[in-house]
């Protein structure tokens, strides 16, 4: 069974990280999941960073990421922000995502901005951590799959 990831803004915003983690998602290893707010974000600042790229094709590569991903959107997370304290209130939306999409690992570089210490006790989901995410996947694969990796 997949496990449930929050991909994070960051993660989303370089075209290969996405692709690749949007690969993994369509193989069923992870149930990926994201909000609108996450999409804004992140669209956003490849709007401020790409100026270059039509908002059409920028809105078709958020169209496409919604139809890649069956069920990828959580809704619904809003009252939880309030109750969350983290470094950067501005990432409160990513956390409640994630305790409402009942997720396992939130999937982002910013690691400093998700501390066990800052949420661990407010929310009823422990089994929630912050994490890069590329060993566990790599374990999920050889138990799942046989798969070696190369030394």
């Amino acid at each position: 069974m997949a496990f449930v990831v929050i991909y994070d803004a960051c993660v989303l915003y370089p075209a290969p990280v996405r692709d690749l983690l949007l690969r993994i998602a369509t193989t069923g290893i992870v149930r990926a999941r994201w909000s609108e707010r996450i999409l804004d974000e992140c669209f956003r600042n490849i709007v401020v960073q790409r100026p270059d790229l039509a908002p059409q094709a920028l809105e078709r590569t958020r169209r496409l990421m919604r139809e890649a991903v069956p069920d990828c959107m959580v809704t619904g997370f809003e009252h939880l922000e309030d109750g969350l304290d983290l470094p950067d209130p501005d990432d409160r939306h990513v956390l409640a995502a994630a305790i409402r999409a009942n997720a396992q690992t939130i999937v982002t570089f910013n690691l400093r901005d998700f501390p066990t210490t800052c949420w661990s006790a407010t929310t009823s989901s422990p089994s929630i951590r912050t994490s890069s995410c590329w060993t566990r996947w790599i374990s999920h694969l050889e138990q799942s799959c046989s798969v070696s990796p190369i030394r």
